[in-house]
């Protein structure tokens, strides 16, 4: 029997994106923020770029040309016969700002990497087979503050000024494998086991300075190693009380059961003396869990518009009670230090996309599907009791590769803000980001004559 070339290339792509992909994601920074510096880091917007390009909608999307990362219960809108496959790469541009005794902070970074690989099949009539790759959360942050010359003090009034610097990296990166099930014609019900694990590095170093100018005052360095493991697990429904051929509406939810991460840590804090001396080390374990959440939104779709919101509750603050002090900014009587504790957290996403005639023969331009969104929410930490607004607004348009076909070429872009809310009244980061991504979605099924699991009649 001859083997097709399309399922071959997909095979080989497969085979070779998703090493490539788990070591990109263990191997650098995929973020690059204060806010990072404790947990878990930063949450990546879930979904792939079709969905993110229309601001993260997709609890409700149903459809047999996008891999539903956020609902199970659409992996049953895979076709007989047909295959399903998602690849994306995503990079962004870090400007954090901060005004510190009246004078102006800023820094930039950029980080490129894999956000996601999926894809999706059909297993029987109305039961589909779906799983993905995708980085969870991310951790990147470089940063420094000063603990001034205090006579009084009975420790620092015998040292003088010290620098701390800290700086951190790491990733949690989850895989999902998940089934979904049309009990009847628009009625669908999914479940999905995922598993996270990842590793995070903090580190920090004290630095003193001898109040005489004389001497070479010991520094000290830390090192904390988190290596973490676990499993949990979410489930899904989706009804769709419209559907006929001019309008479909369908309505979704999704609720992940959270689960505690109980990260192994490793931690050591040594001088760097000529032995470089061991002051303490040990390994624990850590309590930080990951929320329960629900997902609720509706979606609705003609032959030229596609509409739809989402509504995601997170309960950051139920598993996760316990705080930490950040360092001190300012100085003087300005001196300010914070309390950082999780919080729950309540986000809303609106998307559109407008595709003007995906069967045009003539029009190439109009084949496009063009689309738009928006989200806004709060970050899963306060400051002092201070909630960080953050909100996005995004852009994308997919390419089809060929008339009539599922396949597509997609290019995304997202800009948003964080902190802005509070930063200028607590003197914290002001942070604004710009993401550019591109994704490839390849279908295999009846649009190139290519039915991977049909039995042939003639070797």
């Amino acid at each position: 029997m001859q083997v097709k070339n399309p399922l071959i290339k997909l095979l080989v792509a497969v085979a070779v994106l998703l090493p490539l992909g788990v070591a990109a994601q263990t191997s650098s920074i995929n973020a690059f923020s204060p806010y990072t510096m404790y947990g878990i880091g930063e949450v990546n917007t879930p979904g792939t770029l079709q969905m993110r390009s229309m601001g993260g909608v997709g609890v409700a999307m149903r459809s047999t040309g996008v891999v539903n990362l956020l609902n199970p219960a659409a992996f049953c809108a895979a076709q007989p016969k047909t295959f399903l496959f998602n690849f994306g790469l995503e990079g962004q541009n870090y400007y954090n700002s901060q005004t510190i005794d009246n004078s102006a902070k800023r820094t930039t970074y950029n980080t490129f990497n894999f956000h996601d690989i999926a894809f999706q099949l059909p297993v029987a009539k109305g039961l589909g087979l779906g799983f993905s790759l995708t980085p969870y959360s991310s951790v990147g942050y470089r940063t420094k503050y000063y603990h001034e010359y205090d006579p009084t003090d009975p420790v620092f009034g015998e040292v003088g000024n010290v620098q701390y610097t800290y700086q951190g990296e790491g990733d949690l990166t989850e895989v999902k494998l998940g089934m979904g099930w049309e009990l009847f014609k628009g009625f669908s019900i999914g479940a999905a086991f995922q598993y996270y694990w990842g590793s995070i590095d903090r580190t920090f170093v004290m630095t003193p300075t001898s109040i005489t100018g004389e001497g070479s005052p010991v520094t000290t360095t830390g090192i904390s190693s988190y290596a973490i493991s676990s499993v949990k697990g979410q489930v899904g429904v989706q009804w769709s009380p419209i559907i006929n051929q001019r309008r479909i509406l369908t309505i979704g939810a999704a609720y992940d059961f959270g689960g505690d991460l109980n990260p192994e840590v490793t931690n050591r804090i040594y001088s760097a003396d000529v032995n470089y001396s061991t002051i303490k080390g040990d390994t624990t374990h850590m309590k930080l869990v990951l929320p329960r959440q629900i997902n609720a939104g509706i979606y609705y779709q003609t032959a030229k518009w596609s509409f739809g919101v989402d509504y995601v509750y997170q309960n950051w603050a139920g598993g996760n009670r316990g705080s930490e002090m950040t360092g001190t900014t300012s100085s003087g009587a300005d001196k300010l230090q914070y309390e950082v504790a999780y919080t729950n957290t309540s986000t809303i996403k609106a998307g559109v996309e407008f595709t003007p005639n995906r069967y045009d023969i003539r029009n190439f331009l109009k084949r496009f599907s063009y689309r738009a969104g928006f989200r806004y929410g709060t970050h899963n930490q306060t400051f002092n009791g201070n909630r960080l607004s953050q909100w996005a607004v995004t852009a994308g348009i997919g390419i089809p590769v060929k008339l009539w076909a599922v396949s597509a070429f997609d290019v995304g872009i997202e800009y948003g803000r964080r902190g802005y809310n509070v930063a200028d009244r607590l003197g914290l980061v002001r942070q604004q980001y710009f993401k550019i991504a591109v994704g490839f979605t390849l279908f295999a099924g009846q649009e190139n004559g290519e039915y991977w699991f049909m039995r042939p009649k003639y070797d």
